[in-house]
Parts: C-alpha cells; sequence; structure tokens
C-alpha cells in the first residue's frame, strides 16, 4: 500500500440533520446571540502545512466551492494556502487536511480583458489567467466565500448545497470583454509537476445558458469520474470550446478530449449580477442535472446561503458550549468542529444512484447515502468515536453501513482510503475494519456486519499484500524483506483486534479466537533489552544500526509509517496491560512514557514532515501519538495524562491560519481537540469506552442519540486548574478514570471538580483504571 510520501427548500434533505427539537435553553441562548457560525473561522489550517480549504460547503457536502490559489506542491493539497497571493479560480471539489492532492474539479474563471488559456505562474500572473487578490478583501464563514480580484475589480460570492454551487459575480463598469472560462484540465499536479492526467472528456453546450460535461481524473484517485452541469442566470453571448487551447469551428456544440476549455461570453456584465450554479454527479450528466434542480431550483443567493448557514448552526449546535472559554478559544472548539463535520464526503444523487467501487452506477435503498473520502487510518482514531457520541445514529449507520458496501464492490478488497469511488491505497493496514468493529460494539443500528465479514475474512487469512503472508507465517513483517515493516505489524496487529470483533458479529467464534492471539504479534516487534519497537529481519536478528529516532536501519528503506521507533513503541491500543508486563510494569511503563515527552525532539535530516508537533519524541502532528497522553490512565498516574492533555490543548491549536501542528486529515487532527476538550477519548475505539481527560471548559452541551442531552461540566476550571479532584455522574460520585459510551448516550450530567495540584487517588486501583484486552501471559 502506498503511503502519503509516495504520492433552501431543496438543500439536501437526506444529508443533512437539523438541530434537534426541544433544544435546551442555554443552547437556544447561544443562537440567539449570534449563533455558533460566527465563531468558526474557515481560514484556521489554510496556512503552515494544516492543507484546509476556506471555501463554501455544507456538512458531509459533495461539494467544496473554493478558490484555488496553486495546483502544485505539498502545501497544494487542498487547492489553496493562505501565503499565495493569486486566484486561479473557483472549483468544485476539495479535499479537507489530506497529505496528497486531487480533486479541484471544474474550475471557474471570471474574467474581463482578452482571453487567457493559460494560467499562467504565480511570478508572472497577467500572462495567464491568474489573478492578485489582497487578503484584506477575502471573507469566509460556513457556507460562503467572498472575495476580490485585484487586476479586474471583480467580486466573487460562492455558497453551496450538499450536491451543487451557486456562484455571484458582480462585474466593474467600464470593462470590456467579460467572460467565463471554464477549464476541465485543471486540477492537482503530481509532485513532477506535470499537468493533471485526464481521459474521457467532454463538454456540450445546451442551448445559450447551460454547459454539461465530465472528465475521468487519473491522480490520487486513479480513474475517478465526475460529471456537471452549469447553468447562467442570463444567456451568454457566445461560447468557444477548446481542445488542447485549439479553439474548435465557431458554432461547435460538444467536444472531447482531455485539456477541454470552455469560453462564455458575457454581454452587459456589469449591468446586474451574474449567478452561476453548477450541479455535481459521479452517475452522469442527467444525474447533475437532476442534483442542481432538486437543490437549486432559482437563483436566490441569499436564500441559498441561508439554508446552509441554518444546516451549519443545527450541527454546530450538537456541541454547545455553554459556559466557559474565551474568544480564541471558542473560534478554535467550533472551527475544529467546522472542519470534523467536513468529511466523508456525500457521493450519491438525490435519486439514490451512486457510482460503486468497481465503477458500476448502483442503486441505493431507499433513505441511505452513499459517502466517500473516508481518511481511514487517520480518522478511526477519534473522528468516528465522535460521530458515535454526538451524530445521530441514523447518519452514523449511513457512513459506516458505505464501508459495508465498498467492502463487497472494491476489487482491492476493504476500504484503506477510498475517494470517489477509487480505492487509493493510501498508508497502512485495513481501519476501515476499525469503524465497523467500533460500530458494532456501539449498537449503531442499520449496518450488516454480517455482510462486511467474508472480504474482511479474506484479507486477514488469505490477503497476499503489503507484507501479510510473513506477518502470518512469521508473526511480524521483516524488515529486510518489506518496508515500513515494523508499523504494518503493529498496525495489522490491532486491525486483528477489530476484525476479532466482527467476526464475533458475524457468528464466528473460532476465527474470533485466532484472530484476538494474533493480535499478539505485535510483541514479536518488542526488544525488552531496549524497550522499544525496533525492526527485525527473517532471519530474527534485530536490524543494526538502531537509533529510535530514525526513520529505519537504511537511509534507504523505512522501517517505520511517519513515525520512528519512539512514536511506534506506543503505537498499542488494545493489549495494554500485557504490553506493560514487557516493560516490566505499570512503573516501567510509565517511566518510559515521562521519557518519551521529556527526550530531545531532535530529527534525522531523512524524516518527513508529518512528524511534526514535537513534544520531546511525541509527534501530535501526526496520527500515530494521537491516543498516547491517555496511557498514563492504565499505569494508575492519570493526573499525568490530566496535565499533558490539557498542555496539549493550549498549544498545538491556535485561532490562526497556521493553528494545526500538522495536516488537518479530514478531520481527525480537529477530532483529537474536540473529543479532548470534552475531557473524553477512546484510546481503544473497538472497546466502547473513553478515558477521562482534562474538560477544557466550564460547561458543554452535547446531543447523544436522537436527541438527548449530555451535559458535561467543570467546576474549578481554569488555565492553571487541570487536575481532577472528583468526578460525579449523574449526581453520584464516580471513581473510574473511564466511562461507557452506552452510558452517555442516555444523556445526563457529567460534572469534573478540578483544581490546580494533582488528586493521584483519582483513577488509582485495578478497578478504577481502564478495561484493556489482555490476552496470553506477555
Amino acid at each position: 500500500m502506498m503511503t502519503r510520501r509516495d504520492l433552501l427548500g431543496g438543500v439536501a434533505a437526506a444529508a443533512l440533520v437539523p438541530l434537534a427539537a426541544g433544544v435546551s435553553g442555554a443552547v437556544a441562548a447561544a443562537k440567539a446571540a449570534g449563533g455558533f457560525c460566527r465563531h468558526v473561522d474557515p481560514f484556521i489550517g489554510t496556512g503552515g502545512h494544516g492543507h484546509t480549504f476556506p471555501g463554501a460547503t455544507v456538512p458531509f457536502g459533495m461539494v467544496q466551492l473554493s478558490p484555488d490559489t496553486n495546483t502544485a506542491g505539498w502545501d497544494a493539497c487542498s487547492g489553496y494556502h493562505i501565503q499565495d497571493s493569486t486566484i486561479l479560480g473557483f472549483s468544485h471539489t476539495h479535499l479537507s487536511g489530506t497529505g496528497v492532492g486531487d480533486m479541484m474539479d471544474v474550475l471557474v474563471v471570471p474574467r474581463v480583458g482578452p482571453v487567457r488559456l493559460d494560467p499562467g505562474t504565480p511570478d508572472t500572473p497577467g500572462e495567464g489567467y491568474r489573478a492578485p487578490f489582497d487578503h484584506a478583501d477575502e471573507q469566509a464563514s460556513p457556507g460562503y466565500y467572498r472575495v476580490r480580484l485585484k487586476d479586474s475589480g471583480i467580486e466573487a460570492e460562492l455558497t453551496a448545497t450538499a450536491r451543487a454551487g451557486l456562484h455571484r459575480y458582480r462585474f466593474p463598469q467600464g470593462k470590456a470583454g467579460a467572460h467565463l472560462l471554464i477549464d476541465l484540465a485543471h486540477g492537482f499536479q503530481d509532485p513532477a509537476g506535470s499537468v493533471t492526467r485526464i481521459t474521457g472528456a467532454t463538454l456540450r453546450l445546451v442551448g445559450n445558458d447551460t454547459l454539461v460535461g465530465g472528465r475521468q481524473v487519473h491522480q490520487w484517485g486513479q480513474g475517478r469520474v465526475i460529471h456537471f452541469a452549469m447553468k447562467l442566470s442570463r444567456p451568454f453571448a457566445g461560447a468557444r470550446l477548446y481542445t488542447n487551447d485549439h479553439a474548435l469551428p465557431e458554432g461547435a456544440q460538444e467536444v472531447q478530449g482531455a485539456a477541454l476549455k470552455c469560453v462564455l461570453d458575457l454581454p452587459d456584465a456589469a449591468s446586474a449580477p451574474l449567478l452561476v450554479k453548477v450541479g455535481l454527479s459521479a452517475v452522469d450528466v442527467d444525474g447533475a442535472l437532476r442534483n442542481l434542480d432538486a437543490e437549486i431550483p432559482g437563483w436566490d443567493f441569499d436564500g441559498v446561503r441561508a439554508a446552509a448557514v441554518a444546516a451549519w448552526e443545527a450541527e454546530l449546535g450538537r456541541l454547545a458550549i455553554t459556559k466557559g472559554g474565551d474568544a480564541a478559544d471558542l473560534k478554535i472548539f467550533y472551527t475544529a468542529l467546522y472542519h470534523a463535520l467536513l468529511a466523508p464526503t456525500l457521493f450519491s444523487d438525490v435519486d439514490g444512484r451512486y457510482r460503486a467501487m468497481d465503477s458500476t452506477v448502483r442503486q441505493l435503498p431507499a433513505g441511505a447515502n452513499n459517502y466517500s473520502t473516508y481518511s481511514l487510518w487517520d480518522t478511526y482514531r477519534a473522528l468516528h468515536p465522535l460521530f458515535t457520541l454526538a451524530q445521530p445514529p441514523r447518519r452514523v449507520g449511513d457512513i459506516v453501513g458505505g464501508l459495508v458496501r465498498m467492502a463487497e464492490e472494491s476489487p482491492a478488497g476493504p476500504p484503506v482510503w477510498p475517494l470517489q469511488g477509487t480505492e487509493t491505497g493510501c498508508m497502512i493496514g485495513w481501519h476501515s475494519a476499525v469503524v465497523l468493529a467500533e460500530a458494532a460494539a456501539k449498537d449503531i443500528p442499520g449496518v450488516d456486519y454480517a455482510r462486511a465479514w467474508p472480504v474482511f475474512r479474506k484479507q486477514a487469512f488469505q490477503g497476499q499484500t503489503s507484507g501479510l503472508p510473513e506477518y502470518r507465517r512469521l508473526g511480524y513483517i521483516p524488515s529486510d524483506t518489506v518496508e515500513e515493516a515494523v508499523s504494518k505489524t503493529l498496525e495489522y496487529a490491532y486491525d486483528d483486534w477489530a476484525i476479532a470483533r466482527l467476526a464475533e458479529a458475524a457468528g464466528a467464534p473460532d476465527d474470533a479466537r485466532i484472530l484476538r492471539q494474533r493480535s499478539l504479534n505485535y510483541r514479536a516487534l518488542f526488544d525488552r533489552d531496549v524497550t522499544f519497537m525496533r525492526p527485525r529481519f527473517t532471519d530474527g536478528s534485530w536490524a543494526q544500526p538502531f537509533d529510535p529516532r530514525g526513520m529505519g536501519h537504511s537511509r534507504k528503506w523505512r522501517d517505520f509509517t511517519e513515525s520512528n521507533a519512539w512514536q511506534a513503541t506506543f503505537l498499542n491500543q488494545h493489549d495494554i496491560y500485557g504490553y506493560m508486563a514487557m516493560f516490566g510494569g505499570p512503573a516501567a511503563f510509565e517511566a518510559k512514557l515521562d521519557e518519551l515527552f521529556t527526550t530531545s525532539s531532535d530529527l534525522p535530516d531523512d524524516a518527513p514532515p508529518d512528524i511534526a508537533g514535537l513534544v520531546g519524541q511525541y509527534a501530535h502532528g501526526n496520527e500515530p501519538s494521537h491516543h498516547i497522553a491517555y496511557l498514563y490512565a492504565y499505569t494508575g498516574a492519570h493526573h499525568k495524562t490530566q496535565a499533558r492533555v490539557r498542555s496539549l490543548l493550549k498549544t498545538m491549536y491556535r485561532a490562526d491560519p497556521d493553528g494545526l501542528a500538522g495536516n488537518e486529515d479530514c478531520g481527525q487532527m480537529s477530532a483529537w481537540y474536540l473529543m479532548s476538550a470534552l475531557g473524553l477519548y477512546a484510546v481503544d475505539p473497538v472497546t466502547p469506552i473513553y478515558v477521562f481527560g482534562s474538560p477544557l471548559f466550564d460547561q458543554v452541551e452535547v446531543t447523544v442519540g436522537e436527541g438527548r442531552t449530555l451535559t458535561i461540566e467543570a467546576a474549578g476550571n481554569g488555565p492553571d486548574s487541570p487536575y481532577i479532584q472528583s468526578v460525579t455522574w449523574q449526581g453520584k460520585p464516580y471513581a473510574r478514570s473511564w466511562i461507557r459510551h452506552a452510558d452517555l448516550m442516555q444523556g445526563g450530567r457529567l460534572v469534573f471538580t478540578l483544581g490546580p495540584k494533582p488528586n493521584p487517588a483519582f483513577g488509582a486501583g485495578k478497578d478504577n483504571q481502564p478495561p484493556s484486552f489482555t490476552g496470553s501471559s506477555a
């Protein structure tokens, strides 16, 4: 498998869930004070390596209508970076926070003056259609984006529904040659900077106000298909089609090829705002037209924007901070929640048709939706646990049920990193198993786990790729024959633990027993002499040389995936007590955790940029570290979890464009913040409990289930008071450092009393420490 370094009315009622009726008075008051959207800053994450986009979208929407400032290089993965000073145009699909680029479909470029078909370069914007802009003339909020282009004076506004985007352009007076360029060749470029690889593209004019088309893109998502239908609010005066920048004869109505473009001439452009609406579909042009007509039947830009804001208010209100937090805290929290609701993305039409993982067009059952953009290596850790807690069960079932369909439909087997009907194969492991197992353990309705089991069983017992045969034969993956072998061994072991839970759900207890035992394979790579996970060769010897800060035993051969031995040594999420024994017991394991956070942060020069946000060798900027601060709870030193989590909340997130420690990764970086700010974290999502941390806000009301309220309070909270003195649940003293998911889903009141000094007695004692699977003797 590849890793990242290798590479309203009809406003989508099926995709949007309104805020539950009967919201609390505190939530109603928050809405009356101006709503939750006022706290969201979509520009957070657009700087540094956050890789987010600022444009218009709705929760889980198929359309992400946003400006593209660049298409080449690692920091162009979302199409936008805050340091850029020119805009290519506005395209309709974007990735949020990924480490690989793609999408940017159907670029619309408003211009005046001579037609320019080439984008030009950032250094010479006047030579192409790229336009300079000033961030002072730019605005973004949930469901809305606006910018003024400096050279032309054109003002662009964007809003969206689930499957369609709506543009509003105001052209300046006194400038001739107003036109729209639609560039169907536009998209993310590969690392070498070559053009976007496209096949099967078409453009077709329909009358004097409509353009339709589609393309197949061969980038990260190899062979993904997208179609569009575009309508203008008033007729264009003329239209010209181009292929490879050569104009077709006058009057041509359709063109096929690869590098396709269209220019639409706009008469009297300054007389009134021009509206452009674009529907998308992965199925066909007819699907794009139906989506467009269903979701934006008219030309009411402000009405569509208001519906998008209402959709965001409903979703943001599910986690309502009703007391505590300054302006920066609120901005970080609600922007994190906004980012957490951008993916997975809707990937089915209003009529229920969708493009499956085998490229066939299929029909969904009534009431179901299909989704795409599952960054599973990242999001199984905190985003999906957040969904199970704070999203309606029917939506969680929709999202998880889509993974079952993908497992059945995909020629590649269980989903790894699916993108628009294709399997990118990015990252390692099959962590869709974790998402399914978590949902099964939490009794998420509407998911047929038995249907998924044969696909995952085949992968576990017969899979031939990425070191699986060696893993089954040797009990580990050798580093002399398979790259990234240490990380793969450890993550396959955790996936075995998850697949064992699926086996139980499918009524296969013998397979479950085998997989649970095999989930202990991680132990084969633990060197007790140095107390690190480290690479091992086929003959059983340890690979040399060994540096726990290094990427591998060879400069040309990495043994770890976006991590090193320091981080990989704490990857175990399921057999924590058995693992502690290998160190010599809880005290020794606690000391090793202390060393992780206090050792030098120096890294070798070949370390990937993903290893970021360092505290010692703990790397908050990348997902393998995200559960580690909570491991202190298993040693009985829960106060260290409280202090460390509070410190990470306050130092790794800022209300700035460069406010994230690493890539946003489709919501995972934000979900860690959200769950931790609530005082809850799923160290092992397959075990349906949450370990306590240190709640950040004085009071938060969480809408759980189908409308119940979970109130989390932090009495005595303050910047210097992160330590839990005591906890009550439903008004009764609560001594455990963890709580069951099923209990929280009933709603109620969870009250933490915090103070400035540790209370080592809280969470101490075996009965009060979190449960964890323990297999055979260590």
